[in-house]
């Protein structure tokens, strides 16, 4: 059965690419020569994510797939610099891991309030009134702008809840939810699950509250991906606690151990560390119990294990009250939610050095230009030390070091690439 509710999407991100410089040359009545004044290009838009908290799913990336921010405007005679590119903010909802498609690393967790900046925005060209020396008063070139970044990423949604409550389908989580919290899911009387999580917030007393979230039902062989169960594993990641709801009243003819060891089973199957996570049973349907042997049978299982079992019938608000103490109180001694550390470690793209470089020695530098440099260097971190090793690394590789010295080059020499001046040494 198709379930309406987005999880999982992937989607392509493109930033903006940067503004061309501008080629241009100061004419004024009377101004002999006025020299080059072509502006510099504007900075491309940046891909930004953004927590809403309004979001519930990721429905909105089913059909729009592909993202793209605006790109810089050219440079302007007169040195006006073009206008930089509109950024693009993305929104997602709370709890939404980015990851990348290709590795599958987290890039983000988009747990909290701080926008994500997911792709930069290319760099602007230098027009050619940066290129002036005394040697070269009439520069005939400005420079393009720099392709802004792009992904391609995987939004994945895992709620945000402190307790999770886990069974079978149709064992009357979405009642119990109903009653304690706010939250109004769709109750009916299905055999197969809930379509998707609703999300409650639960208050307990003044200061104390905690956020419970329905999670559509295992079925078994979840674990390996059967019925919608699979798809849903995951939102139990963040929880701290669960509450595992068994219908004992034997109304349809379930066993309540079986379907206990059933559901851990299959979490068992999916995450270790997720079957380790505490538990609280609550027996539902107390009021209707046809076998009392049934609800003694589970309460003997479950104290064997060392979890605590609590009667309730969540239709006839029976125990509820009592559940939402214990699980506050359980609440109170256990860690906070998990938030996902970024993993991603952005790759350094791969330099093509065969293209030629072109090498002047103008007043006492040495200048270093070409379009490859120029990609290379919007890449490197001058700030980081790994960065600045990388780039030595890819330019000896490429045979610039051994070109200047062929050239001449001294040592204390100034090296000018694309605006970075720096002192040589062999």
């Amino acid at each position: 059965m198709a379930s309406s509710f987005i999880d999982k999407a992937k989607i392509t991100v493109r930033a903006g690419n940067g503004g061309n410089g501008a080629i241009a040359f100061h004419r004024e009545k009377y101004v002999a020569a006025g020299g080059p004044d072509g502006g510099d290009g504007g900075r491309g838009g940046s891909i930004i994510l953004q927590v809403d908290g309004h979001m519930s799913t990721l429905m909105d990336f089913r059909y729009k797939r592909k993202y793209a921010a605006a790109n810089g405007a050219d440079g302007q005679g007169g040195r006006k610099t073009g206008k930089d590119g509109d950024s693009l903010t993305i929104r997602v909802p709370r709890g939404t891991l980015v990851r990348d498609a290709e590795t599958n690393e987290i890039m983000a967790d988009m747990s909290g309030d701080e926008p994500f900046v997911l792709c930069r925005g290319g760099r602007g060209g230098w027009g050619n009134s940066h290129f002036a020396t005394p040697t070269r008063q009439v520069p005939r070139f400005a420079k393009a702008g720099l392709p802004g970044e792009s992904h391609e990423v995987i939004l994945e949604l895992k709620l945000l809840a402190d307790v999770g409550l886990i069974g079978f389908p149709n064992v009357g989580k979405s009642t119990l939810l109903s009653v304690v919290s706010k939250a109004q899911p769709k109750i009916a009387n299905y055999h197969f699950t809930t379509l998707f999580p609703n999300l409650g917030v639960v208050w307990v007393d003044e200061g104390v509250s905690f956020v419970m979230a329905d999670i559509p039902g295992i079925i078994e062989g979840a674990s390996e991906g059967a019925g919608l169960g699979h798809d849903f594993l995951r939102h139990i990641d963040r929880c701290r606690l669960l509450v595992h709801v068994v219908d004992v009243s034997g109304s349809e003819g379930r066993d309540p151990v079986a379907d206990f060891e059933a559901i851990n089973e299959e979490l068992k199957q999916y995450s270790p560390d997720l079957a380790e996570r505490p538990q609280i049973v609550a027996a539902n349907k107390t009021d209707i119990l046809e076998n009392p042997e049934n609800l003694e049978a589970l309460r003997a299982h479950v104290a064997a294990l060392g979890y605590p079992l609590l009667e309730i019938s969540a239709a006839a608000h029976q125990g509820t009250r009592q559940l939402v103490n214990r699980i506050a109180e359980q609440l109170s001694v256990l860690p906070p939610v998990t938030v996902y550390e970024p993993e991603y470690v952005p790759r350094r793209p791969a330099v093509d050095g065969s293209a030629p470089l072109d090498i002047q020695h103008e007043d006492g530098v040495w200048i270093v230009e070409g379009p490859w440099l120029q990609r290379l260097m919007a890449n490197v971190n001058f700030a980081d030390y790994e960065s600045r090793m990388w780039f030595d690394r890819a330019l000896r590789e490429a045979g610039v070091f051994q070109r200047l010295e062929e050239m001449g080059i001294q040592d204390g020499d100034t090296v000018s690439m694309d605006g970075f001046e720096f002192e040589y040494q062999k």
